[in-house]
Formats: structure tokens, C-alpha cells, sequence
């Protein structure tokens, strides 16, 4: 069956407007459900193709109707820190996974992607890597077109990881960091959505799982300690040993703005690294190529770098699809 609409799940976070400007790009109508209408829509205005629809997903008879007439799902939804209700891991993680596998079904919905965590399982250390895990065991055996992806974590200019670290660091001039040897292989959103609108109509990725990892291994400090340079500040980091580590996520866990929580340490106790090659024959870009546009100062200099990176990767990408 071939696909022209696609109901997205998520689609107004911080990977999923991604996800939806690559979809549109490609021509899809783009379904996008969301609780805010009017954020949904100022986020996804340029998008000429793309359907903002006010849907609670939770609910199992408004999720089946917001898919109902689309081709294929893309389910993007998770949270970092669990919270109540539909907010919390379980909730948003393995119970949403078993409503979208229903409502596929009920609507003859046969292609399922979706969006897991590098490390999930049912053995995993914390509550965020496992309800991963039982969502993804749950869509591995919803007998759908399904495809899962497991990235490490993503970076962008409005992403919540390095541009944290740098306010963060614009208020300290010290920073004690938990977890400091922590290792990481950031990925590109833009990579990571590339990866989405490829397999989307690939019959070869239906029934497998992608590792989707940048080009290069960095421990936290490294990360911290890069987005200090390319923000252009002068910054000491403390690194924590493991119960100083333990503690201060203890600490920061009950700040009315969740910075680190204990799950979120023991997470950290799992290198998210990966050794594959990326997916569909896409090139990730470097942190170092592109991060700098956003994070420091702009100038000639860091403008030429991004459009130096650009062209790269579009050079790269019409040479693969060739």
C-alpha cells in the first residue's frame, strides 16, 4: 500500500517538528495530535502539508480516530523524567505502545515506526530504559510493518541537552557534575528524522531495529567541557565520584525544574554508544561541525562552517540516493 498520510504522535516536541518538516518535505500529509492546538500550530505553521489535530492520545477511542485513514504511524512520544498520570514512564512509554498497536489494528493500519532509547530493555538499570524496553517488546510483536529506532541522545539547535549545559554554565563559574565519565555518541535531530522519512517506505527495514549513533564516543565532562568552549566561556567542572553522583541527583530531583533525577543517573550507569553504521546510507553529522552555530557567537566564520556542513550533507545525501 503506498503511503501519503502519516499520523504522528509527538510530532510538536523537539524531535518530532523535525520528523515533520522531513515528512512534509518528502510530500506527505502530515497528521500532527497534540492537547495545545495554537503551540502545535505556531511550531508547524511553514509546514504547507501538515494537519494539526486536537487529540487526547491517551484516550484509546481518540487515538483510534486521529489514525483513523492514514497509512502509517510514527510514535515519538516519551518523557525523561517520570511524573503522574500520563506523564510517567509507564504511561507515556509501555501503556501508550499498547493503545497505538490497538488502534493500528483496529483501523488497518499496517506500518508502525517507532521511537525507543538506546539500551532499552527489561534488565536495564532504571524505570526509563525498561518501560522503553516493554514498549518496544510490545510493538516487536504487534505483528505490524513495524520499525523501531534506538538512538543515543539527540542534539539540535533547540535541543534541552547542550543548549542546558550552557545556561547552565552561563550562571556558574564553577560546575560539580554528577556521572562525569558517563559515555554518549550524540546524534543529529536532523539525522535522526532522515532516518524516519527513509524507512518509512522501506519494506527492507520492516521488522528491524536501528542503533542510530553520531560519528564519535564523548564522556560527559567532554560534552560539558565542549559546549563551555563553543560558548566561549572560561568554566571549571567538578567532576562527582559515584555516591557524590548518587546524591546530587537525589537533591536536584525535588527542584520544582527536574535538571537530574536518580533514574535518570542510573541510566547513566549504561554507556549510549553504538558501534553500527548508520542507516540508509546517511553520513551523521559531526557535534563539532554543527553545534557551534547556535551555541556561540555568530560570525562569519561559524556561518561559512554551517554551510561548509550543508553542503556536505547534501552532497552526501544526493550520492546515496543515487
Amino acid at each position: 500500500m503506498e503511503i501519503t498520510t502519516v499520523a504522528v504522535l509527538g510530532g510538536s516536541g523537539f524531535v518530532g517538528r523535525h520528523v515533520c518538516q522531513a515528512l512534509a518535505e518528502e510530500g506527505y500529509r502530515v497528521r500532527v495530535a497534540t492537547r495545545d492546538r495554537e503551540r502545535a500550530k505556531k511550531q508547524l505553521i511553514l509546514l504547507p502539508t501538515a494537519e494539526v489535530a486536537v487529540v487526547d492520545i491517551h484516550v484509546p477511542g481518540q487515538l483510534a480516530e486521529f489514525i483513523h485513514g492514514a497509512e502509517a504511524v510514527v510514535n515519538l512520544v516519551g518523557v525523561l523524567h517520570d511524573g503522574r498520570g500520563e506523564r510517567g514512564f509507564q504511561a507515556a512509554h509501555a501503556d501508550l505502545a499498547r493503545k497505538v498497536v490497538a488502534a493500528c489494528r483496529e483501523h488497518g493500519v499496517r506500518r508502525l515506526l517507532h521511537m525507543s532509547s538506546l539500551r532499552a530493555g527489561a534488565q536495564a538499570p532504571s524505570a526509563y530504559l525498561r518501560t522503553k524496553g516493554e514498549a518496544e517488546a510490545t510493538v516487536r510483536e504487534s505483528g505490524l510493518g513495524w520499525t523501531l529506532f534506538r538512538p543515543s541522545v539527540i542534539f539540535g539547535h533547540d535541543d534541552n541537552f547542550l543548549n542546558l549545559f550552557a545556561q547552565i554554565l552561563k550562571l556558574l563559574p564553577v560546575m560539580a557534575l554528577g556521572s562525569p565519565n558517563a559515555r554518549f555518541q550524540p546524534v543529529f535531530v536532523e539525522d535522526v528524522a532522515a532516518a524516519f522519512v527513509k524507512a518509512l517506505a522501506d519494506l527492507g527495514s520492516h521488522g528491524k531495529s536501528f542503533d542510530l549513533c553520531g560519528p564519535r564516543v564523548y564522556t560527559l565532562r567532554e560534552l560539558v567541557e565542549f559546549t563551555a568552549a563553543a560558548t566561549g566561556r572560561r568554566r571549571t567542572v567538578i567532576g562527582l565520584n559515584d555516591s557524590l553522583s548518587y546524591l546530587q541527583a537525589f537533591f536536584m530531583e525535588w527542584m520544582p525544574v527536574k535538571l537530574l533525577t536518580r533514574d535518570n543517573y542510573l541510566s547513566m550507569k549504561l554507556d549510549s554508544v553504538c558501534d553500527c553504521p548508520f542507516p540508509f546510507g546517511i553520513t551523521p553529522a559531526a557535534l563539532e561541525a554543527m553545534a557551534p552555530a547556535w551555541l556561540g557567537p555568530v560570525t562569519p566564520r561559524t556561518r561559512y562552517q554551517q554551510f561548509r556542513s550543508q553542503v556536505r550533507r547534501y552532497n552526501d545525501s544526493v550520492t546515496s540516493d543515487r
